[in-house]
């Protein structure tokens, strides 16, 4: 969509290497963050980060409001919840979310452009993700009603385990929505708001790596594995709501977790997030940090301007191929940046900027890493509540 209105869209992230910015991704990145902080913050103080994760959080929700300078008109897409600016954002949450409930129709059919890069599958998730972050941002029991009611029956796959992703947020909602069931919910008797639960406990199941039934997407090497492209992203997600629900259990003095007759503790499921965070950082089988600039050996040849264009270059916009098609390594260091990561077999061709699903960073994977490492920074419970 072609900018008319003067707004200042200056804020806000690139969503990966290049200098595009995406609503729906960066939506997903904000709400990440948020809920990181909210249950982590504690610990991000600890080590001298929630004052830049604020920050950050604060930069892609200006960008969001303004975004949406109408009712019903959004540029590009957002769907988020976030702590900055908390009650104007709040109207402008509250307006979007009806806005998308009343034109239900999947985000990269009404704006075709950006289907080449993030393609949307669906939109239900989207609803129940915002409805739930809506609930308990304000506490208004309709949002509520929204995930349990006929919303839930159509779009929650209750019992049907998913992978949590930028473009499928179920298995997020239902982990946030076993929240409430946990943490001592006066509404938890709602039977949808235990499908929730149990389907988030299923989620949990298919994580444990002993479990009956574990899931069978990974490699050698233990990495959960789904998609070739950008595969750190379902990894690190997974480890992130594994974290969570083992704080949840730990929260609510919940003792285990049954997997077809089989009982586990929060300890385990904080033993598969370990797991999957020291893959990340280096205990893999090419020995190499997929976090760019931590440990001594990570990738060289990020597929990121930023990185890969000298400090110093005077540049236009098309003069940038010559440093994409460099046989040197990246003369500036994207710090903190979690590129793509390993094939299935876990071999990672680290040589070459163009390989973009292993090369690429992006800010929701960051989103996700943060909050994975935030709350493995030690084994602590969670906030009783968000508001």
């Amino acid at each position: 969509m072609e900018v008319k209105q003067k707004l200042d869209l200056s804020k806000g992230m690139y969503d990966a290497g290049d200098h595009m910015k995406f609503g729906l991704p960066m939506a997903f990145t904000a709400t990440v963050l948020s809920w990181a902080i909210l249950e982590y913050g504690d610990q991000m103080d600890a080590v001298n980060q929630l004052t830049p994760a604020k920050g950050s959080l604060k930069w892609i929700t200006d960008y969001l409001i303004n975004a949406h300078p109408e009712a019903n008109v959004l540029y590009i897409q957002v769907c988020s919840y976030s702590m900055a600016s908390k009650c104007f954002y709040f109207k402008h949450a509250k307006e979007l979310f009806t806005f998308a409930d009343k034109y239900r129709v999947l985000y990269s059919e009404s704006i075709p452009e950006v289907a080449t890069y993030y393609n949307s599958t669906g939109y239900g998730d989207e609803l129940l993700w915002a409805a739930s972050w809506l609930y308990h941002a304000t506490g208004d029991k309709s949002y509520l009603q929204y995930v349990t009611g006929q919303n839930g029956k159509l779009f929650a796959q209750w019992g049907s385990p998913t992978w949590f992703s930028w473009d499928n947020k179920l298995a997020g909602a239902q982990v946030l929505l076993s929240r409430l069931t946990f943490l001592g919910n006066k509404d938890t008797s709602n039977s949808n708001l235990q499908m929730y639960r149990k389907t988030a406990e299923a989620v949990m199941c298919g994580l444990i790596p002993d479990s009956p039934t574990a899931t069978k997407s990974r490699t050698d090497g233990g990495l959960i594995w789904v998609s070739e492209w950008n595969a750190l992203q379902h990894p690190v997600a997974s480890a992130f709501l594994a974290c969570l629900y083992s704080d949840y259990m730990l929260s609510s003095g919940t003792a285990k977790l049954s997997c077809n007759g089989d009982s586990y503790k929060p300890s385990d499921l904080r033993k598969f997030a370990k797991s999957q965070a020291d893959y990340v950082l280096g205990n893999n089988p090419m020995k190499m940090s997929y976090l760019v600039g931590y440990g001594e050996k990570y990738p060289q040849y990020v597929h990121h301007r930023g990185a890969s264009i000298p400090a110093d270059a005077t540049t236009g916009c098309k003069d940038g191929w010559k440093w994409l098609e460099s046989t040197e390594p990246n003369p500036n260091v994207a710090t903190g940046a979690l590129v793509g990561g390993p094939f299935l077999n876990e071999t990672f061709v680290s040589n070459d900027r163009n390989n973009s699903m292993q090369v690429e960073p992006s800010t929701y994977n960051s989103a996700l890493i943060v909050g994975l490492l935030s709350g493995l920074v030690t084994t602590s419970s969670v906030v009783q509540s968000f508001t």
